[in-house]
């Protein structure tokens, strides 16, 4: 008979580890970082140490202490068992978010990864940006423990199998069909899972206000013609029903910038490709440049390698690459990191730095945010309007750091305006959808609010690594 466990994503948002079992067969679908516990104990500058592995993680509760799933470097660098094989077949992984991706770098690398194509590039761009992170080791990883005289060794390949809508994966008992889904990161899916005995249906994340609501649609459809017996169905916006589409943040975005008599700075998340084209629509629009970071050229340049994503290349004429100050502050090419060295010598791409935008302020648009804040006093903006495009913060970590950033426009004096298309259905959305799919069973997960799902029909309330079975 078939069993589900929710290692994660119980009675918050995020953080998704689900692991389902059809006799010999164990597949867990998503693997990601819980925010709200990993914010109990750490923050920006205590995190968990490498040099430990992951006996940080297991000790405060970040990832279950499971047999046969961790990587053996790990295990063996903390003294524990290390198995021969993996206990696990596969993770199949809805979308690369780090609240369902980032804890895939502490698998064993023999457990093989399957997502979408796209899902793949944009985790390519993540870890392409940046130092290497324990926490987000997901396409590859180095061995621990890490000495000096192996840094320069390559690293670690995982295995990822990509797939897109409509086909199927067979894994032992099971066999999962990906339908793709809107969310607010390109490659996102559900997944339909026939076992032995039923019929799971997973929502991941999505929403039908964004716009390419008819993905959506087509899971929601798919899922209904299947008649689960399980829905695991996500539930962030429980009692919101008040949506702002991506066509009315461009349309008050747009309005903004055109009013606007100085630099505009556009604060998004850079995974959001919709977003992107949101301000990269309005610079072309407005006769500006949209000034992008070294990290988010990788991402963009990952992104340019499939075709779906329907980005624009980082030599388009609407993109600058922005040279922040580093180490020296003079701008030499040592000051940089390898990934940006690479980035800032890519042909036919434009270079500017703050010294550009302070003399023509009306050409660009600034892509930053919080961490690029600091760069403004080098442009020393006059009539500058900041646009918030995300969410409201909905932790003490995302408060304290907006309230710094507030903090920041006042200094600056910057007109602050807000603007956002959440990526994830509102409540009325969500239970029109449940009712269409027509499960027997709703579990509730990535939620606050799992009670409220009991007037859509019967409900299991599931608790963190409680083992239940199709009822």
């Amino acid at each position: 008979m078939v069993s589900i466990t929710c290692h994660g994503g119980v009675g918050e948002i995020g953080g998704n580890k689900i692991l389902v079992e059809d006799g010999d067969t164990r597949i867990f679908i998503d693997f990601g970082m819980s925010f709200g516990r990993r914010g109990m104990f750490f923050e920006e500058y205590l995190k968990p140490r490498a040099a430990n592995g992951i006996v940080d993680l297991l000790f405060t509760g970040l990832v279950p202490e499971l047999e046969g799933v961790y990587r053996k470097d790990l295990l063996k660098h903390a003294g524990m068992k290390v198995h021969d094989y993996p206990s696990v077949d596969a993770v199949m992984l809805s979308h690369p978010h780090a609240d369902h991706a980032n804890y895939i770098s502490f698998l064993d690398e023999d457990i093989p990864v399957y997502c979408g194509e796209t899902a793949l590039h944009v985790l390519k761009g993540v870890q392409g940006a940046g130092m290497r992170d324990i926490e987000r080791e997901i396409v590859n990883f180095k061995r621990r423990p890490l000495m000096k005289k192996d840094y320069r060794n390559p690293p670690v390949e995982r295995e990822f199998r990509t797939f897109r809508t409509g086909n199927k994966i067979k894994i032992g008992n099971m066999e999962i069909v990906p339908v793709h889904v809107d969310h607010s990161v390109p490659g996102a899916y559900g997944f339909v899972i026939h076992c032995s005995d039923s019929t799971i249906a997973y929502t991941g994340d999505l929403r039908m206000h964004g716009t390419r609501a008819g993905m959506t649609e087509d899971f929601i459809a798919k899922a209904a013609d299947e008649k689960p017996d399980i829905l695991l169905t996500e539930g962030t916006r429980v009692g919101q029903d008040r949506d702002q589409s991506e066509a009315m943040v461009q349309e008050e975005c747009d309005r903004i910038i055109d009013s606007s008599r100085g630099l505009n700075i556009a604060d998004f998340n850079f995974k959001d490709t919709d977003r992107f084209k949101t301000f990269y629509n309005i610079a072309k629009k407005q006769g500006r440049k949209l000034a992008i970071s070294a990290r988010d050229a990788v991402m963009l340049k990952h992104l340019a390698d499939d075709a779906k994503a329907e980005v624009p290349l980082l030599k388009d004429g609407s993109i600058v690459l922005f040279k922040h100050k580093a180490a020296s502050g003079t701008y030499s090419d040592e000051d940089y990191q390898t990934y940006e060295r690479e980035v800032f010598s890519t042909p036919g791409i434009t270079i500017i730095d703050a010294e550009e935008i302070r003399d023509h302020p009306n050409e660009y648009i600034f892509v930053g945010g919080f961490y690029s804040i600091n760069d403004m006093i080098d442009v020393r903006p006059e009539k500058c309007t900041y646009i918030y495009s995300h969410s409201e913060p909905f932790n003490e970590e995302m408060a304290m750091d907006f309230d710094r950033l507030q903090n920041w426009i006042r200094l600056f004096g910057m007109d602050f305006r807000q603007s956002h298309c959440s990526g994830h259905a509102n409540w009325a959305d969500m239970k029109e959808m449940i009712k269409r799919i027509d499960a027997k069973l709703i579990v509730p997960i990535h939620t606050e609010k799992p009670e409220a799902f009991a007037e859509l029909g019967k409900i299991k309330l599931v608790r963190q690594g409680e083992r239940f079975q199709k009822i």
